[in-house]
């Protein structure tokens, strides 16, 4: 069996992107929206929303029960700021939060509240998305 940390992370994120496609509706602002104050234009690629919900789905399964907070911080970046030096930004939190409630709503991801740690948790039907992506990059290669 193959795990998703035996495949490289981009394509594991490109195979997983195509499968939402189908699941998920990219918002009509995404064309037009930055994905956080640090960048200084939108996304090139017509598919970053579904390839960032990739991407969250498989932070979900490794850090375990995340939030929005912890994932704006995960995306952000370096804003130049001129002559004054660079400072971090967290990413968008809408950005975020569209996609996980877009998870939550296609049975991906679940919000646990119970428990000491709080905060959206992978599905086992996200966990076979994941692994089922990685078997299908590792028997390519």
């Amino acid at each position: 069996m193959v795990a998703i940390f035996d495949v490289r992370p981009q394509k594991l994120a490109e195979e997983v992107a195509s499968q939402l496609k189908g699941k998920l509706e990219q918002p009509k602002w995404a064309q037009f929206v930055k994905t956080g104050v640090h960048k200084q234009r939108p996304p090139v690629n017509q598919n970053w929303f579904y390839i960032r919900a990739a991407s969250v789905l498989k932070t979900l399964y490794e850090d375990g029960p995340v939030g929005v907070s912890k994932l704006r911080s995960k995306y952000g970046g370096k804003k130049n700021r001129g002559v004054s030096p660079p400072k971090f930004q967290k990413a968008s939190g809408n950005i975020i939060r569209k996609i996980l409630q877009q998870l939550d709503k296609a049975g991906l991801s679940k919000y646990q509240k119970e428990g000491v740690h709080k905060g959206r948790i992978i599905t086992p039907q996200g966990i076979s998305l994941l692994t089922k992506a990685a078997e299908k990059i590792a028997k390519q290669q």
